[in-house]
């Protein structure tokens, strides 16, 4: 009787009617991908747990006690409503802690949020933007994603930025990261500001690795006027979970950021953990910064005294080239130790990233490489590309 009754009604078998069936009902497909996307991959990373985790160049140390302070009395009603429209409240304490004017920052979900920003608000499709070769791997991505066209410049025989390239590429943007990141070697000054001043376009300088540099290029960003810099609570700070990045640079640049920021991209409780942190536990920071400075050069000079040849470094990882790298992570993954394999990089070859935690976690490290890396693995002496 009552399939009889949908029949008449005009409903299907399976119990529904035209009134209560779904509109998004089956289509074939009909769209393609952006041709800026169909040559991107996202980004991937081992997902692999393991007991020691060197891999994402995170804090050894945890939080800042009084971000997890302030963490642990936030949650209440205040979590209903929306954060602030563009955190005006942290943007003035990262500008005390920078030293610049409050509305020559601009505070984003993580620098890779600010960066992409940068080029969505900055580049139009089809503008070149040159980065150093090998770099942050997001530069090409965020260029490529954003319609503009990635040319990447070879470093030098020294590893450093190629400044004449750079600058012969014309490019609307270029891009550096200082230190650079595979590679933890800084830029030299001269060649940081040759291309500064002879740039045809805007330049974006990566500085999340400022803590253990000893550098701040931020604070020269806004008198420059052609220049962002980015920076991240990410690696010294302690908060990567909490997804907070910065940029500094002339009031101009960083209104056309905000727009293409949009309202609310930072949450209340990221808002409140780097506020704590960044008023509060400064010397706490500055403290773990520096006893990774001291455990890299201890590392650094126990590797070349094993007869490896890893690159110096001025941030909190250590690059190892060696002549196989996905074998000797899978071997290190094997006992208990994660890092980041890089196969093939310019002018180096295979290599791996090693970020730096506490003495005995790199003593650990540096027994099980000397088990698993072959003493043939010695690519590259200081000065020295393997493609020179």
């Amino acid at each position: 009787m009552s399939e009889t009754r949908d029949q008449a009604d005009g409903g299907a078998n399976d119990g529904t009617n035209s009134e209560t069936a779904s509109p998004l009902t089956p289509r074939v497909a009909n769209w393609t991908p952006r041709a800026a996307y169909r040559d991107v991959r996202a980004y991937d990373v081992d997902p692999t747990a393991c007991e020691l985790e060197l891999a994402d160049n995170t804090s050894p140390f945890g939080a800042p006690p009084a971000a997890l302070r302030v963490l642990s009395s936030a949650i209440g009603g205040g979590l209903a409503r929306y954060p602030s429209t563009y955190s005006r409240t942290l943007r003035e304490a990262i500008a005390a802690y920078v030293g610049v004017s409050p509305d020559e920052v601009m505070v984003g979900c993580g620098s890779d949020d600010v960066m992409s920003c940068a080029f969505r608000a900055l580049g139009e499709p089809g503008d070149r933007v040159a980065y150093m070769d090998p770099t942050f791997v997001m530069a090409r991505v965020f260029a490529a994603v954003n319609s503009l066209t990635p040319v990447p410049v070879p470093l030098t025989a020294a590893f450093d930025a190629d400044a004449e390239a750079l600058v012969a590429a014309q490019a609307s943007i270029t891009y550096l990261c200082t230190p650079n990141n595979p590679t933890g070697l800084p830029i030299a000054p001269a060649t940081l500001a040759h291309v500064l001043r002879e740039a045809h376009g805007l330049v974006f300088v990566d500085e999340a690795y400022a803590e253990f540099a000893g550098t701040n290029l931020a604070r020269e960003a806004p008198a420059h006027g052609q220049s962002l810099v980015f920076r991240t609570f990410s690696k010294a700070f302690g908060l990567a979970g909490m997804r907070v990045g910065f940029a500094v640079g002339a009031r101009p640049l960083i209104a056309e950021l905000e727009k293409a920021r949009g309202p609310f991209a930072v949450t209340a409780l990221s808002e409140r953990a780097a506020l704590a942190a960044v008023t509060e536990d400064l010397a706490w920071v500055q403290h773990g910064a520096a006893r990774i400075v001291d455990i890299r050069e201890r590392f650094i000079a126990a590797l070349h005294a094993a007869g490896l040849s890893p690159l110096n470094s001025a941030a909190n990882f250590v690059l190892l080239p060696v002549s196989d790298s996905r074998a000797a992570m899978r071997a290190l993954r094997d006992r208990g130790i994660l890092v980041r394999h890089f196969t093939g990089l310019s002018g180096i070859g295979d290599a791996l990233r090693i970020s730096l935690a506490d003495w005995p976690v790199m003593e650990r490290v540096h027994a099980a490489l000397l088990a698993v890396v072959p003493h043939d693995s010695r690519p590259l002496t200081p000065g020295e590309r393997v493609d020179a």
